[in-house]
């Protein structure tokens, strides 16, 4: 019974860890601003932004390289806070038996 009431406690406390998650917000920029890409804590894209004072629609290559930059600039930072945030429960969830 002891087990079961510790696997309660860390699946609660897991699901509110990715509550969490949802409202963590990774804010990423590249061109100087002219992309700005909001990615949530769940990997989630949020909201992608452009500012047409800032791009060269004559060169849409050099932005396809700021969108692809920002995205894996966003990605990497959003996974390495969900990590973060996961990893001591996940390693007590192992401990469980899980």
């Amino acid at each position: 019974m002891g087990q079961t009431m510790d696997q309660m406690k860390m699946l609660t406390q897991l699901r509110k860890a990715q509550k969490e998650l949802k409202n963590e917000i990774v804010e990423v920029e590249a061109g100087d601003g002219a992309v700005v890409v909001q990615i949530t804590g769940e990997l989630k894209i949020k909201k992608v932004s452009l500012d047409s004072e800032k791009i060269d629609f004559d060169d849409i290559a050099e932005l396809e390289r700021w969108i692809e930059n920002a995205m894996r600039d966003g990605y990497a930072k959003a996974q390495e806070i969900a990590s973060d945030k996961m990893k001591p429960l996940m390693g007590a969830l192992g401990n469980l038996g899980m």
